[in-house]
């Protein structure tokens, strides 16, 4: 692939060598006892890797974005802008939407948020948006169809990357297309938009397992689905972390997102090692499980990473826990509709428009915990100030 799709992409070296799919066969992976750097438990690193993207992404955690205050979802990192010129038009304006699922708390909470986004501006005369219900057949075939709709641009969040790069190409000669989320291997999309990434995210909860967990403690790497750009950087930049410490990783197991599942890993390893020094997730949805699976042992629960998710936070706070949650906001479904306004009346966007990617920590938990909102709420979707708040998205008003 060329260095500048690589930039565009930026999480997105998804292609497996001799495969159709972004999805290895197996779906789970036991590591080996460490014996060295490279040996330290957490295999071979993985092809998706790109060592410029990780050595990028991690040193965006330092840079400071531009933008308007208090209004993350409009700001960028060191963005390099491209011009809209050639899209200019007249509204009203029919904006579609290619989402890959809302088969996930996060997926649902952003939905919520575009949609209201969406509500904001008079200026979109249609909005239709296609679900894929996670099936890379279905959402080639809504991208198609949605081509077929008089839509003045396409947002499209992937559901794969790999796999849906022939479908996002073949619309970009047809309409002006914003990829958001999740990246495709081209970069002929206006602009694609994401926080920092999954670099960054694995990176942030490495280190902090790194920093308090004690050399040679034994670590569980818990992932939810490979060939997801975003879950797969997150476990390259952890390996990298991992690999240069005296951190021991005793397994690395895909938990399907699921609760229980989760709960049942943890428990097997405890029996298995009878202690467990530390837990990093590629995903927090289910960190709540593993941290149940300890309390059913009766053990102290260790450091652990998970997400903005609510019920992880409030567990993080009401158990005194030693914890951090990286995040992948979900105030970036707002994004794409202002880019794609700001596209149609010949503005200029970032080509590649890296949001900021906050990291909840023990000294600002207490800003991120809502109690007026549901357990599977995430914190920074940025829709506090959008009609509808809180009851749109489950909560109560205070």
């Amino acid at each position: 692939m060329p260095r500048h799709k690589a930039t565009i992409a930026v999480l997105s070296a998804l292609v497996l060598a001799g495969c159709t799919t972004d999805k290895p066969a197996s779906t789970t992976q036991s590591a080996a006892p460490a014996t060295s750097a490279q040996g330290s438990g957490t295999g071979e690193q993985s092809k998706f890797f790109v060592q410029a993207d990780f050595d990028a992404q991690l040193a965006m955690r330092s840079e400071t974005p531009q933008g308007p205050s208090g209004k993350p979802w409009e700001q960028a990192i060191a963005p390099q802008m491209t011009g809209t010129a050639t899209y200019k038009k007249d509204g009203p304006y029919h904006l579609c939407f290619s989402n890959a699922a809302v088969n996930n708390p996060w997926r649902q909470v952003g939905w919520k948020t575009m949609q209201a986004e969406v509500g904001l501006h008079k200026e979109i005369g249609k909005f239709t948006a296609l679900d894929a219900e996670g099936k890379d057949d279905k959402q080639i075939s809504d991208i198609a169809e949605l081509q077929a709709k008089g839509c003045d641009a396409l947002i499209v969040s992937p559901n794969t990357t790999a796999t849906l790069t022939p479908a996002v190409t073949a619309a970009c000669g047809k309409v002006p297309v914003i990829v958001f989320d999740r990246g495709v291997e081209t970069d002929c999309p206006v602009t694609f938009i994401k926080p920092i990434g999954g670099y960054a995210f694995g990176a942030d909860a490495a280190e902090f397992l790194v920093e308090k967990v004690p050399a040679g403690g034994k670590v569980l790497a818990l992932r939810i689905l490979p060939g997801v750009d975003v879950l797969e950087t997150r476990w390259s930049a952890a390996k990298v972390v991992f690999d240069r410490s005296r951190l021991q990783v005793v397994g690395v197991e895909f938990t399907d997102g699921d609760a229980a599942k989760t709960k049942s890993i943890v428990s097997d390893y405890l029996q298995r090692y009878g202690k467990i020094d530390g837990v990093w997730m590629d995903s927090g949805a289910t960190a709540v499980a593993a941290i149940e699976a300890f309390e059913d042992a009766g053990v102290p629960v260790p450091p652990i990473n998970g997400e903005d998710q609510q019920d992880f936070l409030q567990k993080w706070k009401d158990a005194g826990l030693t914890a951090v949650a990286p995040t992948y906001p979900t105030y970036q479904w707002r994004t794409p509709i202002i880019a794609a306004l700001k596209i149609l009346k010949g503005e200029e966007v970032p080509k590649l428009w890296n949001l900021p990617q906050p990291k909840v920590t023990g000294e600002n938990l207490s800003t991120y915990i809502k109690p007026n909102m549901p357990p599977l709420h995430y914190a920074l979707c940025g829709c506090e100030d959008l009609p509808g708040f809180p009851e749109t998205w489950g909560g109560k008003k205070s």
